[in-house]
């Protein structure tokens, strides 16, 4: 069975609302690049929509009816949004569920250092990333300093256009024959990913160096001369420190307690001569976040729901799920527990039976056909740019390890869902059997019993500093979504 191209039956108000989307979602990508953006700006949309906290529901003792909207997010990294149907909770929920993290280089605890008069961050790659995609381009910092006296700095450096940016650096080919021959995998070493940072050296630390100095000579002409011209010892990063605290308000000791991720500068841009993709950073998974996102607030709109709808939102699936962010983590049970109690459904066997009652999306990328590497694709199960949303029954790695597999059951009321609403998607497994593999969160919720799926939209280049969609997906995405909370 093949699948055709999306972009052959749009009319002239499908292109223009198609390019509504893509608009926001360049947007979206450009201005949200770590977790912590994304679901801070979830929450101002979601309350734009009347959303209000779970917490304050709680705190206010107030029962909870179908039509209300409530949020709950977990350390500002992990959100759920729920509008409640008029179905009980126990009759299950239509969930879509995406992650907002993405690869890119952590900067280290005790990150800074001079070294040959340049000064440098240490960092730690995140995720799935081929080192040497990362050097040699402009790179920015985001992310959040917390200070000891409880207030927190809010950091985004080389985003504007009278920012400084930053990068990693690489080995001139005239000297890099060595180099050359190693696997890519070698090619730069994980510890090497050091982001300069740094080079001059301050005026007066020069004249208050000499002046020390003239003094230590004691009179010694030559020597007194010798010691005016050295730099002074660590004078780079000195002058990195004091620019920190000056313009930033951070002091040297704070990036123990800082949470700064290094990512490519620049805005998302629209790709071709006919400007039908996105090109940008952070597309796996943000594509299908934002798409999910701006399915579950569209039906803020229609008024009595037939089931609970959920859009969740979590962090760490690059690095497994784990930790409390992520979706390991009992954050999304517990919502739904509260929730629950408030609309008089609480109890544990209740919200087991919910959660098992329940339909899922997990919402992720899947790899795009590339003709520059067709070899590992299996061109009847594979996803193509432009053809729509993709469902892929299974993931995993070798004989499906580590995969959710989707029963059949499941997968033809999905189907009907998408053809009544006139949705156009295509199935695909992530590659050719034994070529490699990849997970996501599908087989977590899974555990609960629930019915769940991967679905979303194909990339090119996916996990490198700039990732590739196409605008027929993103928009066949977030009209499949919308399909699957009203159609379930």
């Amino acid at each position: 069975m093949e699948t055709s191209s999306a972009w052959m039956k749009y009319d002239a108000s499908d292109e223009e609302r198609l390019e509504e989307l893509a608009a926001r979602y360049r947007g979206f990508i450009s201005e949200c690049k770590t977790e912590r953006e994304c679901v801070s700006r979830a929450i101002a949309a979601a309350q734009q929509k009347g959303y209000v906290p779970l917490s304050d529901v709680v705190a206010a003792g107030r029962a909870l009816r179908p039509g209300d909207k409530v949020w709950a997010s977990s350390h500002g990294k992990a959100l759920v949004l729920m509008h409640v149907g008029e179905a009980p909770f126990e009759q299950g929920m239509n969930i879509l569920g995406a992650h907002v993290d993405s690869p890119r280089l952590d900067v280290k605890q005790n990150p800074l250092y001079e070294k040959d008069g340049l000064a440098l961050l240490d960092t730690h790659y995140y995720g799935g990333i081929k080192n040497y995609q990362w050097v040699a381009m402009p790179l920015a910092l985001h992310g959040v300093v917390a200070k000891k006296d409880g207030t927190s700095i809010d950091v985004c450096i080389g985003e504007q256009a009278d920012d400084p940016v930053f990068c990693v650096t690489d080995l001139l080919p005239h000297l890099g024959r060595k180099q050359l021959e190693k696997k890519g995998s070698e090619v730069v070493d994980g510890e090497d990913l050091d982001v300069l940072v740094g080079n001059r050296i301050a005026a007066e630390d020069v004249q208050a160096d000499a002046e020390a100095a003239n003094e230590a000579a004691s009179g010694d002409a030559a020597k007194a001369s010798d010691a005016d011209a050295k730099a002074p010892k660590d004078a780079v990063r000195n002058l990195v420190v004091r620019i920190l605290s000056d313009k930033y308000g951070i002091q040297e000791e704070d990036f123990l307690s800082a949470e700064l991720e290094v990512v490519p500068a620049g805005q998302a841009r629209d790709l071709g001569f006919d400007r039908s993709m996105v090109l940008g950073y952070g597309q796996d998974d943000r594509v299908c976040a934002f798409t999910s996102l701006e399915a579950q607030l569209s039906l803020a709109d229609e008024g009595a729901l037939p089931r609970t709808c959920v859009c969740v939102l979590v962090d760490k699936e690059e690095i497994g799920s784990v930790g409390a962010t992520g979706m390991e983590s009992l954050f999304f049970e517990n919502a739904v527990a509260e929730a629950m109690e408030l609309a008089g459904e609480g109890g544990l066997v209740k919200l087991r039976r919910a959660l098992a009652a329940s339909s899922m999306l997990s919402s992720d990328v899947s790899a795009g056909v590339d003709p520059a590497y067709e070899s590992v694709f299996e061109s009847k199960n594979s996803a193509y740019m432009g053809h729509g949303l993709v469902f892929n029954k299974y993931t995993g790695a070798r004989g499906k390890s580590g995969s959710n597999d989707a029963r059949a059951e499941y997968v033809a009321r999905i189907r009907r869902v998408m053809d009544d609403a006139g949705v156009a998607f295509q199935t695909a497994e992530l590659g050719r059997v034994d070529a490699g593999g990849g997970g996501t969160i599908a087989f977590i919720p899974a555990r609960y019993g629930m019915d769940v799926i991967d679905s979303g939209v194909p990339v090119l280049s996916m996990h490198s500093p700039w990732e590739a969609t196409s605008k027929a997906d993103i928009y066949e995405a977030f009209k499949g979504y919308r399909a699957f909370q009203l159609g379930m």
